[in-house]
């Protein structure tokens, strides 16, 4: 299995730039444009792959709690 390892600083800087200052004629700039809050990608950057999946993990489990609430009062 890949190892993901965080962003090294340089790399953050890159990214960050290109997402707050997208090229013209990009998708980073079309997805701006659209409406997209970009700076959402920037603070997901900030954390490291596994701090990352531990948020997509607590998310899903506040929905499976949510569906269960709905589910019992259907």
């Amino acid at each position: 299995m890949k190892r993901l390892d965080p962003l090294t600083p340089e790399q953050f800087a890159r990214a960050q730039q290109r997402l707050l200052n997208p090229p013209p004629g990009s998708r980073i700039e079309a997805a701006k444009n659209y409406g997209v809050d970009l700076s959402l990608l920037i603070e997901q950057l900030r954390l490291t792959p596994a701090e990352r999946a531990k948020k997509l993990e607590q998310a899903t489990l506040a929905l499976d709690r949510v569906r269960g609430v709905a589910r019992r009062r259907t």
